[in-house]
């Protein structure tokens, strides 16, 4: 689950780490008593959206200027104007793809006196199964070419989950920025600690500063943050949860997750309804092997109802490029009778009227494809995954 700039500016607050000053606007008019609270004489109008490259995106709408999604104000006259042009238009960055995303959230923040920009982000290493933090001292909004041109330039140092945070992580972070001097130093030190403790105590699998500015004072301050948890821990986090904009997210996987699905869309044609995040990513495999491409990747679980299965459906159904479903059970804890006659409602239901190729295998398979075969439907059985991804595409063509 991702979280807006302003909503992990508040957390990053609650850990002891320094960020400007900020307050968020959802019309023209809080944007303007914001400018009130937020210390001036220049402000920061800063587009709320789930993406990054928001200062070099630009808006569909002519009305909304020709400047990007980050400008700065020197009037709280100017605040009100630049909060009218953004709300309500659509921001395109590198991130959004073409469709964009609306603008309905605004952060009003502080200008800050810049000295240099560096980058630090702290996620969790699979591969290590440890925290990493990955430090560089050309941050800003480059950061992507420095990692495509030049990553000698990134450094990266885990922490041992067994130890902790130790002086000597802050020490070499604090080198790998450039950083200089007991105060430069020692404000590092307190940074890394109070990161770690929040990706820890949170649950956190990506948190991201860039910048993390250095002021021409000297002060260490974090200009930019993105943050996103795991959330297969949220429940763990209800202050967490309520930050959740939904707004921001696809309809298909929102509603995905009030049925407890597991649900991505993708670009292609074929839709997947499958148990088991291995299977799936097999399913969708075999799919472009025979010349075609998944439209989605759904994991139903271990132990579906009937209800789930119909649930499943309908997300699938909802996205417009689905010519043909593959349905693909492997009946451990599942039941395939379960299955079946959830596949045979939905067909019901909803008078699906794409190619459905159903492939059962497992527990009570036998009874599942005696459910299939009686239903009058027009359901296409397979015997194997192959066999499956065969008839889906070969139907899907010739539909």
């Amino acid at each position: 689950m991702n979280i807006h700039e302003y909503q992990a500016k508040e957390l990053l607050k609650q850990f002891g780490v320094p960020t400007p000053a900020g307050k968020a606007a959802f019309s023209a008019r809080e944007a303007g008593e914001a400018a009130q609270e937020v210390p001036g004489p220049v402000w920061v109008v800063k587009a709320q959206i789930h993406a990054g490259g928001r200062g070099k995106g630009k808006f569909k709408e002519a009305e909304a200027g020709e400047k990007g999604g980050v400008r700065f104000a020197k009037t709280k006259d100017d605040v009100r104007e630049i909060a009218e042009q953004m709300l309500g238009h659509t921001l395109v960055t590198k991130q959004t793809g073409p469709d964009g995303r609306v603008v309905n959230r605004l952060l009003i923040a502080e200008d800050c006196n810049i000295g240099r920009e560096l980058y630090l982000s702290a996620l969790v290493d699979r591969s290590s199964s440890r925290v990493a933090f990955i430090a560089s001292q050309a941050g800003g909004m480059n950061i992507e070419e420095v990692a495509e041109e030049t990553p000698e330039k990134i450094v990266t140092v885990t922490i041992d989950p067994a130890t902790g945070f130790m002086p000597y992580h802050g020490r070499k972070i604090a080198f790998a920025l450039g950083l200089e001097g007991k105060q430069q130093m020692a404000a590092c030190f307190k940074l890394i600690a109070a990161l770690y403790k929040m990706v820890l105590d949170k649950d956190v699998s990506l948190l991201e500063i860039n910048p993390l500015v250095v002021t021409k004072s000297g002060e260490l301050t974090c200009l930019d943050a993105k943050v996103s948890f795991d959330s297969n821990a949220l429940y763990r986090h209800p202050d967490i949860i309520e930050m959740r904009d939904l707004d921001e997210e696809d309809p298909a996987e929102v509603e995905a997750s009030k049925h407890d699905l597991s649900y991505v869309k993708l670009e292609g044609s074929i839709g997947c309804m499958v148990n088991g995040a291995g299977l799936a990513m097999a399913t969708m495999d075999i799919i472009k092997l025979y010349g075609a491409e998944p439209a989605n990747f759904l994991d139903v679980g271990g132990g579906a109802s009937k209800e789930k299965v119909q649930a499943a459906f309908k997300i699938i159904l909802s996205d417009p490029a689905v010519e043909g479903i593959l349905v693909n059970i492997f009946g451990g804890i599942m039941r395939c009778d379960i299955i079946a006659e959830g596949v045979v409602a939905a067909a019901r239901e909803m008078e699906i009227k794409v190619p459905l190729v159903v492939r059962l295998e497992g527990t009570n398979v036998e009874l599942g494809k005696k459910i299939l075969a009686e239903s009058g439907l027009k359901i296409t059985p397979a015997d194997d995954l192959g066999d499956a991804a065969k008839k889906i595409t070969e139907a899907v063509k010739a539909s």
